[in-house]
Formats: structure tokens, sequence, C-alpha cells
């Protein structure tokens, strides 16, 4: 999956353990109605982050990833969280995508009969 869009936020990196690092990516969609969506790099994918600037118009590779967990009290709860694993610039005029949201293809509509209304 790709997330085409301008960076709006780099934060820093953070060390979360010892052997466990991230770094997270805002990214807005230029669509009618943009959206903030918010990649986390992690482990050495977060030194592909430090050659971008805000502002500049990229597409990123992303896995979704989800997990469960059971809390103190039994209860089981569910995350989701959105990996980056590659990005690259775009030129102004190559994020013509924009129009398009995240992971939907139009729909190709044939009709037999050109006079209908739908």
């Amino acid at each position: 999956m790709e997330v085409i869009g301008k960076i709006k936020v780099i934060n820093a990196e953070q060390q979360v353990s010892a052997s466990f690092r991230k770094r997270e990516l805002v990214v807005a969609t230029e669509e009618q109605y943009p959206q903030f969506i918010s990649i986390n790099f992690v482990q050495d994918n977060c030194d592909l982050l430090n050659t971008y600037k805000v502002g500049e118009n990229v597409k990123v590779g992303i896995n979704l990833r989800g997990r469960e967990w059971v809390n103190p009290q039994g209860e089981t709860k569910y995350f989701n969280d959105i990996q980056g694993w590659r990005i690259e610039k775009l030129e102004a005029n190559n994020a013509t995508v924009k129009d398009e949201p995240i992971g939907v293809q139009p729909l190709a509509v044939e009709s037999e009969d050109p006079d209908l209304p739908f």
C-alpha cells in the first residue's frame, strides 16, 4: 500500500528501549478533504527520513499492523499501526494521484443503454 501527500511533520527519533527505536512521519494527503496520516518508521527504517524536509511531496510505502492486548481487567483491546518501509520524493507535477482516496480504485461503470440516467 502507498500514501501520497506532503510531509507535514517529521518527529525526532525515539529510543523506546535498548533494542527498539521509532520515528513518526505525518503526511497530509491532497484530496478534497485532506487526511493527516501518521506513519511510524521503526529500527533501521528510521534512517530513511534523514534526507526529507517538511513540505516535500512524497510517496510512502506502508504496511498495516494490528495487535491484540488483554488489560489487567481481562478486557481485550485492539490497536492498529501504520508502518513505513519505503519513501520517495515526488516532483510537484508527479503527485497527480491526489484525487483518489488511499487504497480505493475508481469503479468502471458500463451501461448497455447510453440514455439511462445512472
